[in-house]
């Protein structure tokens, strides 16, 4: 088997199941993209960012976003040389061909997308209780939430058409909750009540120094810059990859990088960092403190849950879409294959990454004092640093693979400065994530661990099988 090929290639693993329909041009690619990206991160977590820095709040930010613009580099050359729907894993396999190292990779970015629609789910419960003015306990959040991964569910099994008509939906209004955000923010502060000396504040824990708290709200902040990733398991429903991507990417990440430093110091100017770190929805916090007898202000909570149900349901497409493209290429079980005959759409996949949804909503969110969102949402940026290491190394061992169509290169630089940093955010002594961050990822990778043992299993068992029977050819 050669280096390039993924395991089980050579014979198709469903054969005779319709190929995914290509429905995405620029621009539902542009909104997927900026939809992805922009959500529960920006919408749950500036409080926490803010809670690490301080009034700083924006720095964490803008080192996020130039952590990404590097990485999406890297996945920009390998998205354009091999435009197929498996994403880091394929490129990870193609760069070290280890099924065993393959299959961790699929596994781990199949996890992040499980885990940010997780944090998203739960940040829609919590908007919707504060918009209603509803004094819910934790009970009746985790049951919201686990509701709304059902209706996740739903509009995923209907198709990605319907699914990306959705998203194009959600995405205008959560920018139009983030402008709202800002317009608000503006008013109240061109009336002079707004304190800017708040922005370029830092207020660290006593037990860290500047360095650390800055690394820790950037692991933190990083949650939501991710998403860029999800796109290239879109490429074979994506029309021309190659001359699509690499601009649609980039406009996408500017456009999400100046929202989210423009919203952030509004949020810093207007709300002191401590009332705006203990708030779970922290910029619902903003605009009822710039205008608290505004009436679009109430909206917000409900903006909000708009905002995160997109992330959901754009993670959730992601990761059906992972395992059905690993799947069809043989390194997973071929039933999560499947496509609905008339819905074409991964059936199988769409089913059990939601059936995991559901245990790690229920899990977390069981455990006591557990800030569900913050431990979630670092967990993702945890599992996706660590992809996003692997994949500028590879884009490094795969010069040596020339292909014949013309693709984006991202030079030699960029991917060593990208690993280098993905790493560094990784380590627990550098980027001083909580422990429980580490405990989950250990324990979703150990699953991981068990159905590969498990896969290896039966195929070893098929192929001894195959050895026990009888040679044909002997009775002729």
């Amino acid at each position: 088997m050669s280096r390039t090929d993924l395991p089980g290639s050579s014979a198709p693993s469903a054969e005779g199941q319709p190929e995914l329909k290509r429905v995405m041009g620029p621009g539902l690619l542009l909104l997927f993209i900026v939809g992805d990206v922009l959500g529960t991160g920006i919408y749950a977590l500036t409080g926490q960012v803010a809670g690490e820095v301080g009034g700083a709040a924006w720095l964490p930010f803008v080192i996020a976003f130039a952590v990404a613009l590097v990485t999406a580099c890297s996945y920009l050359e390998l998205v354009t040389k091999y435009p197929q729907a498996a994403g880091a894993a394929l490129y990870v396999h193609k760069a070290f061909g280890k099924h065993f190292l393959t299959f961790l990779v699929c596994f781990t970015v199949m996890c992040s997308g499980i885990t940010s629609a997780s944090a998203a789910s739960r940040a829609f419960a919590a908007n919707l209780v504060t918009g209603f003015g509803i004094d819910a306990g934790n009970t009746l959040v985790l049951l919201i939430a686990l509701g709304f991964m059902c209706l996740v569910l739903l509009v995923n099994l209907l198709g990605v058409t319907e699914s990306l008509k959705v998203n194009v939906l959600l995405t205008v209004v959560e920018l139009s909750g983030l402008l709202l955000v800002v317009l608000i923010s503006g008013y109240f502060i061109a009336g002079g009540n707004a304190d800017f000396s708040r922005a370029v504040a830092f207020e660290t824990a006593s037990d860290k120094g500047v360095f650390l708290a800055v690394s820790t709200a950037t692991s933190l902040a990083f949650f939501a810059m991710v998403g860029f990733e999800d796109s290239v398991n879109m490429a074979e429903e994506t029309r021309d990859p190659a001359r699509v991507f690499p601009r649609v990417m980039f406009t996408g990440l500017g456009v999400t990088g100046l929202i989210y430093v423009l919203v952030s110091v509004c949020a810093v100017a207007v709300v002191p960092v401590g009332r705006l770190a203990s708030s779970e929805t922290p910029l619902a916090t903003v605009v009822q403190t710039a205008a608290p007898d505004f009436p679009i202000s109430d909206l917000l909570p409900f903006i909000s849950m708009f905002a995160v149900a997109n992330s959901a349901l754009i993670n959730m497409l992601m990761a059906s879409r992972l395992l059905y493209g690993m799947s069809k290429q043989g390194v997973l079980p071929p039933s999560l294959s499947k496509v609905h005959a008339v819905r074409r759409t991964p059936q199988v996949a769409i089913l059990f990454t939601t059936a995991i949804a559901f245990g790690l909503i229920t899990f977390v969110s069981l455990q006591p004092d557990s800030p569900v969102v913050a431990l979630l949402g670092g967990t993702t940026s945890l599992l996706l640093l660590t992809v996003f290491a692997g994949v500028n190394l590879s884009v490094l061992v795969l010069r040596r693979d020339r292909v014949d169509t013309p693709h984006f290169r991202a030079g030699r630089l960029l991917p060593v400065a990208g690993a280098l940093t993905c790493l560094y955010l990784v380590l627990p002594w550098s980027s001083g994530r909580p422990a429980d961050q580490y405990r989950i990822a250990g324990v979703l990778l150990l699953i991981g661990v068990a159905l590969w043992a498990i896969t290896w299993l039966i195929r070893r068992g098929a192929s001894v099988s195959d050895l026990d029977r009888p040679d044909e050819t002997a009775h002729h």
